[in-house]
């Protein structure tokens, strides 16, 4: 029977079938085998193509380059300058516009002065609209207003649907000509300010913060000083009305509008809002002050007595973006600070002094800015952390840094640049900047190529020249009782700054 039904030469014999059914079950299993291989090996194609690589390994496309927008740039009679940048990827319409004033043009015992006339301008309504209709109209069309006044200068916004453009814009123009300085508004204001006023100690990073610009520039300075209930006290609303009237005024104004609007209909528009402003006849803001320059060095400690840690800023003054040297400082800026940079390396990550640590040049528009390192560290780290910080500066002067740390810094600057530019709003407010600070208009392009042309040899060099370890301030805010080695063993005259909050019989 077995050669009946097994022999190989019986390939035309009727199969039984129980043999049939074997057959298709081993059929089956084989075809489910053989796509289970299948699924594997292209499973592993795909695992061995998705496969992380080495970042060395890694190819990018060149970055892209920088550029500028179409855009218009006009004046009007009455001397104020527009941008204005078509932008139809959506159906929005946003404006900003600077002006020439700012915290440092108040007068000294009238600190908070600008900083109230920007706030009110806005929340106090205008001359046909209450702060309530105002805010009522604008939320309606989730529309915006805003003003406020900083340290360098005045400022006016306005977002709006494209719908909605002109109705909204009215009232933009409304708000920079015509604000009301509701006077229930104004003594909210005050109010909230002599709220932050009580709360000013709370946290170190604020405290840190304030005093150490009053050790760079002077307690006096107007880039430093510190709103107090007595200024607050000096202030009325007539004084809002005054430093309105100085600041906020065409030939000192310069508005950039970009988005989802008709050119020659956006042109007449602001023709017809703003071409028949004519400014109040009053006297004109104080000139820019100047900045007197650092005078001492020296270590400075602020008692906390319920931290646990200390917070510190190391520095000194330092210059103004204009300078050329800028591109090379920023070089430097990359080598020191930042993942990969030297005091994350060697402060943080290997000896484990710190919970934050930077250092950096940071230059202003038209004002000496700051050199600034520091960080927060434990309390009982304090002295060896201000010890590495100094070490590296040092280090940094005396020894050229190597060709690896240059290409990363470098690629790491350019490779964040254009990144600056990637909307046209940004690209025309950074040109409004420039020329409102009288920067030329290629200043963006003149800074990257100063990034591209910087050798090892600049980065030493402006290293030596801008940093200058004998002129550096120390401030400390922490817990003396927990600082241990004492600071008196980085220096015995430790000064001690006093930020009791001076108290107003009249607030």
């Amino acid at each position: 029977m077995r050669d009946k039904f097994f022999s190989p030469s019986s390939h035309s014999s009727p199969t039984p079938y129980f043999l049939k059914k074997s057959m298709k079950k081993t059929l089956k299993w084989l075809g489910l085998f053989l796509v289970t291989l299948a699924l594997i090996a292209f499973s592993g194609r795909s695992v061995t193509a998705a496969t992380p690589r080495h970042y060395d390994e890694l190819e990018f496309p060149p970055l892209p380059e920088v550029q500028l927008p179409d855009y218009d740039r006009y004046q009007l009679d009455n001397g104020m300058v527009v941008y204005l940048v078509q932008d139809r990827e959506l159906p929005l319409v946003g404006g900003t516009a600077f002006f020439k004033t700012g915290s440092r043009l108040e007068p000294a015992d009238k600190v908070g002065l600008a900083g109230l006339t920007g706030s009110v301008m806005r929340s106090g309504g205008t001359a046909n609209y209450s702060p309530d209709e105002l805010n009522e109209i604008l939320e309606s069309r989730a529309a915006s207003v805003e003003t406020s006044i900083g340290e360098t200068r005045g400022s006016a916004s306005f977002n709006a649907l494209s719908e909605d453009l002109e109705q909204v814009f009215s009232l933009f123009a409304e708000v920079i000509q015509e604000p009301a300085f509701d006077t229930a508004q104004f003594e909210l204001a005050k109010k909230q300010i002599k709220g932050g006023i009580a709360r000013r100690n709370d946290s170190p990073d604020d405290i840190a913060s304030r005093e150490f610009s009053k050790l760079i520039y002077g307690d006096k300075s107007p880039y430093a000083r510190t709103i107090e209930y007595e200024n607050l006290a000096n202030i009325s609303r007539q004084d809002l009305i005054d430093f309105y009237q100085r600041s906020f005024r065409p030939e000192q104004m310069l508005l950039g509008i970009i988005g989802d609007f008709d050119r020659d209909r956006m042109k007449a528009l602001i023709a017809e809002k703003f071409g028949t402003w004519q400014p109040a006849d009053v006297s004109p803001l104080p000139s820019r002050p100047e900045v007197s320059g650092q005078s001492r060095s020296g270590l400075f400690f602020v008692e906390q007595p319920q931290l646990t840690q200390s917070t510190i800023h190391i520095g000194h003054l330092g210059g103004m973006l204009k300078n050329p040297d800028y591109p090379a400082l920023s070089v430097l800026n990359g080598v020191l600070n930042g993942f990969g940079g030297r005091l994350f390396n060697e402060v943080r990550s290997r000896r484990g002094l710190a919970y934050s640590v930077y250092g950096f040049w940071s230059p202003q528009y038209d004002y000496p800015g700051i050199f600034i390192a520091g960080g927060q560290t434990r309390s009982d780290a304090t002295v060896p952390f201000i010890e590495a910080i100094f070490k590296e500066i040092e280090t940094l002067r005396e020894m050229p840094i190597s060709q690896a740390e240059l290409d990363y810094a470098k690629e790491s600057i350019l490779n964040s640049f254009v990144f600056n530019f990637q909307e046209p709003a940004q690209t025309i407010q950074r040109l409004m900047r420039y020329e409102f600070y009288d920067y030329p208009p290629d200043y963006i392009f003149q800074y990257q190529q100063g990034i591209k042309a910087a050798t090892v040899e600049d980065v030493q060099r402006v290293a030596r020249e801008y940093l200058q370890p004998d002129r550096l301030m120390t401030l400390v805010v922490g817990n003396s009782a927990d600082i241990n080695p004492p600071l008196s063993t980085l220096n015995n005259n430790i000064n001690i700054v006093d930020i009791t909050i001076p108290t107003s019989q009249s607030s």
